[in-house]
């Protein structure tokens, strides 16, 4: 996708207006490209985040996602809760990864924006003023990448992915219908997690 069509998708998916989220658009789509590969259409692509929750920053992974096709409905991401503004994008057909992060003086620099100030106030990020908002994702979109990220180098990393599941089987407690390979023995029969987790309570 290029630049504009790739930051439409991404504000309609993420729902607000923001700095960080085009931030991970523009990291993701450098991952990408320093790997030579595509947008995963399935699991091509494993992205590993070091956000978090909490944080005034997290829209960043939204970005990422749109950016990369990695999903947690797709099970390609996971999510480290380090509160960093970095990830790993892995090649997993060619084993190969790389780690991105936002410059630490650029991220600094960031959280002063008045973008931030807003929030910090209380303002909802979709009530921060446009006149705030706008001219700072335009900079967002149109700055080096040099200016923003540290790029690592491209390294071996061998990604151990098992198979898909598509058998399913009821809970004997809730009955439920779940996927066999998170079934656990209980009183009754095979339960589900969810009824372990009650039953431990």
């Amino acid at each position: 996708m290029e630049k504009t069509e790739l930051l439409e998708v991404g504000m309609k998916f993420h729902g607000h207006k923001c700095p960080a989220m085009p931030l991970g658009l523009r990291a993701g789509v450098a991952a990408m490209e320093a790997l030579g590969v595509e947008r995963a259409q399935d699991k091509e692509l494993h992205l590993i985040s070091e956000t978090g929750k909490g944080h005034a920053a997290g829209c960043f992974l939204d970005g990422l996602m749109v950016a990369t096709g990695c999903t947690y409905g797709k099970s390609n991401i996971e999510k480290l809760y380090y509160n960093k503004m970095a990830f790993t994008l892995i090649d997993v057909a060619g084993q190969r990864a790389i780690r991105i992060s936002l410059k630490p003086d650029f991220f600094g620099k960031m959280m002063q924006s008045p973008f931030v100030q807003q929030r910090k106030n209380g303002i909802l990020p979709q009530d921060v003023p446009a006149e705030i908002a706008d001219p700072l994702v335009e900079k967002v979109m149109s700055l080096p990448e040099e200016v923003f990220l540290d790029i690592g180098p491209v390294e071996h990393y061998e990604l151990k992915r098992g198979k898909g599941v598509f058998e399913t089987a009821c809970c004997s407690q809730c009955g439920e219908r779940v996927f066999v390979n998170k079934l656990v023995d209980g009183p009754n029969g095979k339960i589900c997690m969810g009824c372990q987790a009650k039953n431990a309570a």
